[in-house]
């Protein structure tokens, strides 16, 4: 390896491999037989899980297995726990998470506070917003676009091939505050409204408009979002982000105090 800069505060496991152009910032913990590929940015604070690989080759390694430079940038305080595979030309925001065997594809962009579960696979050319949870076991297809606080939940697949098999892709684009239910299909180009739920098992073949609840195959528009009542509590539970607050940024002072905040930045 060479031009790396490696932290001194940073602990480095058995076994790992590391590239060239490598930059590991302080209190980074590298776990053992991870593989850093070339023109990898590791923010400080950050935990790689063992096994995992960094800046895995693109498609034009395997032409001549020259490593050109798609750099990847992971951001402060990530946690990519154990055989994640994230290649170049990828860039990935603060307090990063991911389950175990997590693949995420070349020239995304991810914001900050994302998660995403275990096992699932966000294709390239991807754009994720900020606080958008992304469940175990879930396909987001190329070009989708996942806006701030979106939730996905375990099964989903996120489509973008209108004609199957073709090379024109249409990505899904999902509102904010979105909520996508277990075992969901979107076909390709589908606009999921703000604040909008799908419910289980639907499968997605129109625009849904926002606040508005569909379900079924095909989903079905069944009610507007402020309809709905908690089963225990018989309290309305839509919007979310009133009744919701764990890992949020909005934690322990209500979603208004903090959009207040938030204005007079």
């Amino acid at each position: 390896m060479y031009n790396c800069i490696i932290s001194n505060t940073s602990t480095i496991m058995d076994n790992v491999i590391i590239g060239n152009n490598v930059l590991i910032e302080d209190n980074c913990y590298i776990d053992s037989g991870v593989i850093i590929r070339d023109n990898v940015h590791i923010k400080q604070g950050s935990f790689i899980g063992a096994r995992s690989i960094l800046g895995e080759y693109l498609a034009d390694f395997y032409c001549d297995k020259l490593n050109k430079v798609h750099p990847l940038v992971i951001g402060e305080n990530a946690i990519v726990r154990s055989d994640a595979i994230i290649y170049g030309d990828t860039i990935i925001g603060n307090n990063f998470q991911t389950g175990h065997r997590v693949t995420i594809r070349e020239k995304s962009i991810l914001g900050n506070n994302v998660r995403v579960g275990t096992s699932s696979d966000i294709q390239e050319e991807c754009i994720i917003g900020n606080y958008v949870s992304i469940h175990s076991n879930v396909f987001v297809g190329e070009k989708s676009v996942i806006k701030d606080f979106v939730w996905i939940f375990p099964h989903v697949i996120l489509t973008n091939d209108p004609t199957p098999p073709s090379q024109d892709l249409i990505g899904v684009t999902l509102e904010k505050y979105a909520s996508i239910a277990a075992g969901s299909i979107i076909l390709p180009g589908i606009n999921i409204g703000a604040e909008s739920l799908v419910g289980a098992g639907s499968v997605v073949t129109k625009n849904v408009e926002k606040e508005t609840v569909v379900i079924g195959n095909p989903a079905k528009k069944i009610c507007l979002t402020q309809d709905i009542r908690s089963k225990l509590t018989g309290q309305q539970i839509y919007p979310w982000k009133y009744t919701f607050s764990r890992g949020m940024p909005w934690d322990k002072i209500g979603y208004e105090q903090w959009l207040k905040s938030e204005n007079l930045k």
